[in-house]
């Protein structure tokens, strides 16, 4: 009988090459729904930093938080969370321009044509509103009002510490059996038959073996580019940001529920706020804007006082040719990066490994296991990273060079088919398994100045009295359920105020 290989043998231990928000979100998810069937280690080092700057996250979240049974109150005042309602986009358009990309629904949509069809057809005849308007969750970010409860179905995300977040993980995970190493990885130990990697060798000579491996090592990729050499695909033509400044400052106790992005001569600018503090950064184009220049704009734009001295990043966007290959399973910023700009960089590392737990090869690894999960995976992340592209190339921008060649670059076919079909109808639409909704894609697209040549005619079987009343009622009903909503600050202050926070 032919000696079974690693890939016929069943999967039980399971090795995290790095830990940051990455590594103890895989943690915590195999440890609590698979941690009975699993050996899971995860090794870190304390002398290798994280970049930590994902604050801001997307609704998505709290789905996961409910299926690991996470407590929102604890969550929060252990990372020093607030909430979010969406994104201020600020000078994107072009300069004095501002909107809010919220995580609500616009209005009343029927079964024939989405909501916005019925407020296009309002503006044909006169009647003066923003898409805005009919959206609960951005009227509530414009006033600076939040509240939930068990009842409540307005929809948020959150603003965290994402270095206390992973500490929350941490924890989290070795109530459910997870085994933290701590050690520096010096080489990675592959089987010289097939490939796979066998073992993490340690700088003090230690070996960690095992069946299954989650790089987490961020950019580098120590084991799914640096040992495996699967290769990249570069995307720095649609998205030539390459650069990042980041600094944090003091915090404002009358903070906004949203995350602002503020658009500059060669980039953008994030502020992010938290209980004890407010995250700031800088993206930008490092051959438009040198990192003195980019420091000092965002050191000039700052509304407190430096915590922290300026932190440069550098990255390049892209994806790795394969997430999956052989026997490694890259998540985070070792699978690819597409930027900040939407806050997707937590929810990837999330979709990424219940993807894996819905798949797992318990029995083995095979082939078409990991071929659908390598598809999956590069369909998620380019129609995320359609819809951050279209930020850049939907401006009537022309200051500088970094905007002119935006609004002039070729981008994906399945992008141009998107704007070319709102331009044309107004028709937008939510592939499957896309992340982001109808709801978003017009919000962008209008905020942005792209406005429909037509839209659906069901609408105009509406008599003008009807529709305005109809859009009236939709615009009443929010201010009403709005109106009664405390301040941002008010909310959490009584709901998961961290403990020496916003006294």
């Amino acid at each position: 009988m032919n000696k079974p290989t690693l890939d016929e043998k069943k999967i039980s231990r399971v090795v995290i090459a790095g830990g940051g928000t990455a590594g103890w979100i895989a943690a915590a998810a195999l440890s609590k729904k698979l941690g009975e069937l699993l050996d899971i280690t995860l090794v870190e080092s304390a002398e290798i930093g994280t970049i930590g700057v994902g604050e801001a996250t997307i609704p998505p979240m709290r789905v996961f938080h409910r299926l690991l049974g996470i407590d929102e109150r604890e969550f929060m005042r252990a990372t020093r969370a607030t909430f979010k309602l969406g994104i201020q986009f600020e000078n994107w358009g072009q300069q004095g321009d501002r909107y809010i990309h919220a995580f609500g629904k616009n209005g009343r949509e029927s079964w024939l044509a989405e909501f916005h069809h019925f407020w296009l057809e309002g503006r044909v005849r006169g009647i003066d509103s923003e898409i805005g308007d009919y959206c609960l969750e951005l009227q509530a970010a414009r006033q600076g009002k939040f509240a939930t409860s068990t009842q409540s179905s307005i929809n948020y995300a959150y603003h965290l510490d994402a270095g206390l977040y992973a500490q929350f993980l941490r924890k989290f995970s070795e109530q459910y059996g997870a085994r933290r190493i701590e050690g520096n990885i010096s080489g990675v130990e592959q089987c010289v038959e097939s490939g796979n990697i066998t073992g993490l060798r340690l700088a003090d000579g230690r070996l960690v073996e095992g069946d299954l491996f989650v790089d987490c090592t961020g950019f580098r990729g120590l084991l799914i580019e640096q040992t495996l050499h699967t290769g990249y695909e570069d995307w720095s033509h649609w998205l030539p940001c390459d650069s990042a400044v980041a600094l944090q400052t003091e915090g404002d106790n009358a903070f906004l529920p949203y995350t602002r992005s503020i658009a500059g001569e060669s980039g953008w600018q994030w502020r992010i706020p938290l209980q004890h503090r407010t995250g700031n950064g800088h993206v930008f184009c490092s051959q438009h804007l040198s990192d003195d220049e980019a420091c000092s704009q965002l050191l000039g734009g700052l509304d407190g006082k430096p915590l922290t001295d300026p932190r440069v990043i550098r990255f390049r966007t892209g994806r790795r040719r394969k997430v999956w290959n052989k026997n490694c399973i890259a998540l985070g910023l070792a699978s690819g990066f597409v930027e900040p700009l939407e806050s997707t960089s937590i929810h990837l590392v999330i979709a990424g490994i219940t993807r894996l737990m819905q798949c797992f090869p318990y029995d083995g690894i095979s082939p078409s296991t990991a071929h659908r999960f390598n598809r999956e995976s590069r369909e998620e992340l380019e129609k995320i990273r359609d819809f951050i592209v279209l930020h850049y190339h939907l401006t009537r921008r022309n200051d500088t060079s970094f905007w002119r060649y935006c609004a002039s670059m070729e981008v994906p076919e399945t992008l141009r088919e998107r704007m070319e079909l709102f331009r044309d109808s107004a028709y937008a639409h939510q592939a499957e398994g896309e992340l982001f909704r109808v709801d978003s894609w017009v919000q962008v697209m209008v905020g942005q100045g792209l406005v429909p040549r037509a839209h659906h005619p069901l609408p105009k079987l509406m008599s003008t009295d009807e529709l305005s009343r109809f859009l009236a009622g939709l615009r009443e009903n929010i201010q009403r359920a709005v109106s009664p909503l405390p301040s941002h600050d008010a909310f959490v202050r009584g709901y998961c105020q961290a403990e020496g926070c916003l006294d």
